[in-house]
């Protein structure tokens, strides 16, 4: 059964137990005050009979504002024998009325004598009747009352009915009104099951629970659209880097495979031919490593990070600027470190870092100066080589671009790749320019702590020694 249908037949039934409810209760609180009033008349006229009347004369009546005289009164003796005062009906003597006549409590009761339904009061008076005590039998019609009820009933049935009715019909549109943003939401997800178009969205008609359900719903909307166009992003990342990786991979592999079988093949080389063959593949061999590790690299930036720590970037910047003074010892290298500490992975890091810092020194003329900075806005790395050209720019961060200083050069091409990769990883962001008096300027913003709070952490000794300028005799 649908919701709508349940919804509209639970309200129609709330409804028509309520109207029930106050139909009974209108019912008898009519025949109570009906009945009342009967019963007040009966006993007015029962206390005026009992304070003083006997049975030698007529018993006292009503006036008509209080009701009137009672139609039937019936005596009854102690043994049963009864006599009319007032009326033709015989009123039924039972064993309470013989009780009452005994003395015990008035009696108040219906009865039905003569065909008519009548109401009943039995009293005793202070009299006897030949050494008999005496009690007296009042009774009133009810047919008035019973038609007056009668009537009532039929219209607090019909009352009843129409109301319960109009509440089935009431209920079912305001169902209708209140569930319709549900269907809303079951037609948008059927077309989303459909179509897999996650750009629906369901519109919001209040602030009520409804409509909280339909905000909900538009949110889990966004989220999933999100979700799917960054593994859809993803998904076309990883492809385009197998793509670009067995490209890259071709070439120095071909070149490898043909060196080998050279060597294999051909016994007439000299000892300096074979040596310079020798040579070629321990150097393609050592170029397909690095694009390999390059690669592994890239791979792992994809995966959420894990052991992240307080690292303190001066001290993985101090790191690979010794490294880097050992692995060029042609470039001299100045460093100007401030206490920063930053939230990663520290092999990340100064994977970036060497990668900044190795590319900064190939491009540097031999004797030249590669500049390195770090306090609370990050990293800063400068060269004074011939700089990077306008076209290269926005793209030298991409995977496997190759500027057009370097397309003769060794290299993969990722180096820089993997540098905007961490920084983007660690909730950071990285920039080039060039530098007005010549050479690039490579930046890596990231979020950092206070330099005082660095320095706090790592101490004031350390700071001191970061500040020194590293040069190569004084790294070596």
């Amino acid at each position: 059964m649908a919701l709508r249908r349940r919804v509209g037949m639970a309200a129609a039934a709330a409804v028509a137990i309520v109207v029930l409810l106050v139909a009974i209760i209108c019912y008898w609180a009519v025949r109570g005050q009906l009945r009342g009033q009967v019963d007040n008349s009966l006993r007015a006229q029962a206390t005026a009979i009992a304070r003083g009347a006997g049975l030698d004369q007529p018993f006292p009546s009503l006036p008509a504002s209080a009701g009137g005289p009672a139609p039937y009164v019936q005596v009854v003796l102690g043994d049963g024998t009864t006599f009319h005062r007032q009326g033709d009906i015989s009123l039924p003597v039972t064993k309470q009325v013989l009780g009452v006549a005994s003395g015990a409590a008035p009696y108040m009761t219906d009865v039905r004598a003569g065909g008519s339904h009548l109401r009943e009061l039995s009293f005793s008076i202070p009299t006897t009747f030949q050494g008999q005590p005496v009690a007296v039998q009042l009774a009133r019609p009810l047919s008035g009352v019973d038609g007056v009820l009668a009537k009532l009933r039929v219209v607090l049935l019909l009352c009843s009915a129409g109301g319960i009715a109009l509440a089935a019909m009431l209920g079912r549109l305001a169902a209708r009104r209140v569930l319709a943003p549900l269907a809303e939401v079951a037609d948008t997800a059927q077309h989303i099951e459909q179509t897999e178009d996650l750009t629906s969205r369901i519109r919001v008609h209040g602030d009520d629970e409804v409509g909280q359900l339909a905000m909900r719903f538009n949110a889990m909307l966004a989220r999933l659209e999100s979700s799917r166009s960054e593994l859809d992003e993803s998904v076309r990342a990883q492809r385009q880097l197998v793509a670009d990786a067995s490209h890259e991979l071709r070439t120095p592999v071909t070149s490898l495979r043909t060196n080998i079988e050279v060597l294999l093949q051909d016994d007439q080389l000299s000892p300096q031919e074979r040596r310079r063959i020798m040579d070629d593949v321990v150097e393609q061999t050592d170029e397909l490593a690095s694009l390999v590790n390059d690669l592994i690299e890239l791979a792992r930036g994809d995966l959420p990070p894990e052991d992240v720590q307080d690292v303190h970037l001066d001290q993985v910047v101090a790191e690979s600027v010794d490294r880097a003074a050992r692995n060029f010892p042609e470039v001299h290298v100045e460093a100007s470190l401030v206490p920063v500490l930053v939230e990663g992975t520290p092999e990340r890091l100064g994977r970036a870092v060497n990668n900044l810092l190795d590319n900064a020194a190939r491009h540097s003329p031999r004797g030249g100066t590669v500049e390195v900075s770090v306090d609370d806005q990050g990293l800063r790395v400068r060269d004074h080589g011939p700089g990077v050209l306008e076209a290269d720019l926005p793209f030298l961060f991409d995977r496997f671009y190759r500027g057009a200083h370097t397309r003769g050069e060794q290299g993969s091409g990722l180096g820089l790749a993997i540098v905007r990769q961490v920084a983007e990883q660690h909730g950071g962001s990285v920039a080039v320019e060039n530098a007005p008096d010549g050479g690039a300027v490579f930046s890596i913003r990231l979020p950092t702590l206070s330099p005082a709070s660095a320095e706090a952490e790592s101490g004031r000794g350390r700071a001191d020694d970061a500040g020194l300028a590293r040069g190569p005799e004084a790294l070596a």
